[in-house]
């Protein structure tokens, strides 16, 4: 099967490298406008070749995978599904699904479409961030699948469990709702955290040497890409700023338990937030 990945960064990256070493790939054909992150792709050997015409990429391949950042995602996609033929298949791997599907609902190829997150990344980006083993175990959502042509969705259900991944069948909305709740709230609390850091502790070397391994895991995340992010947080607003929200709540009531030097009502706090352990072992 040749792969044409359009967006050769840290998710699109690793998909190559975890398509080559499954063998789910014979050619794998890159798209980049970076023309660094271009170089860096081939001497890496994500992909077999970069191309530069985008459309004559598209109809060279079986499947032509969109992983650009979400604003460019509404530019690109419609661009993608117009060079597409009948038995292609073309799949996403953005953050967010409403705005986006309602950009390509009418769109006469929108059957060869599918709407996928594969719920897995890290904080850097760049083709020199891609991880082989980056998409082993984790799960993928897959989005409005009775939109698309169920051959289409055979072969992206193939795909994913070859890589292999769990599979998750949501509509866009409870999408864009579900990680809002679990992943975006996530980064944006990481960024005022490091915010709050680099306001307060004016000692760069200081942050260094104290820094234990629980400051480091929570503000790993701040360390992203503003590239990849606004957009995120702009086509997800209504969701993040809901669980935005929630979030100054908690945080406002765990501060009033603490000013009223309420320490039992504080240690009850920790005991119902512990329950977490429940879900994520």
């Amino acid at each position: 099967m040749t792969v044409t990945i359009i967006g050769l960064g840290l998710i699109g990256g690793s998909l190559a490298l975890s398509l080559r070493q499954h063998g789910l790939a014979s050619r794998l054909i890159g798209v980049e406008q970076n023309a660094e992150h271009a170089r860096r792709a081939l001497e890496l050997g994500l992909v077999d070749e970069v191309a530069t015409d985008l459309p004559a990429a598209v109809r060279r391949a079986d499947l032509v995978v969109v992983a650009v950042p979400m604003d460019a995602m509404l530019a690109v996609l419609p661009r993608v599904l117009d060079a597409t033929g009948p038995h292609q298949t073309v799949i996403d791997v953005g953050s967010t699904k409403v705005t986006l599907l309602a950009a390509v609902a009418a769109h006469p190829r929108r059957g060869r479409f599918v709407a996928t997150h594969p719920m897995t990344g890290t904080e850097y980006s760049g083709p020199d961030a891609a991880v082989l083993g980056l998409y082993e175990g984790k799960t993928v959502v897959l989005c409005d699948t009775s939109h698309s042509d169920a051959d289409a969705v055979q072969l992206v259900e193939e795909l994913f469990r070859a890589l292999p991944m769990r599979l998750l069948y949501l509509d866009a909305q409870a999408h864009d709702l579900h990680t809002a709740y679990v992943s975006h709230i996530s980064h944006i609390t990481s960024f005022a955290l490091a915010l709050t850091v680099l306001e307060k502790e004016k000692e760069e070397q200081r942050i260094f040497d104290l820094a234990g391994g629980g400051f480091a895991s929570t503000v790993r995340l701040a360390k992203s890409s503003a590239a990849m992010w606004v957009p995120i947080f702009r086509q997800n607003r209504p969701n993040v700023l809901d669980v935005l929200d929630e979030h100054l709540h908690q945080l406002q009531h765990l501060r009033d338990l603490l000013a009223q030097e309420d320490y039992a009502g504080l240690t009850d706090q920790i005991h119902q937030a512990n329950h977490i352990r429940k879900t994520i072992p």
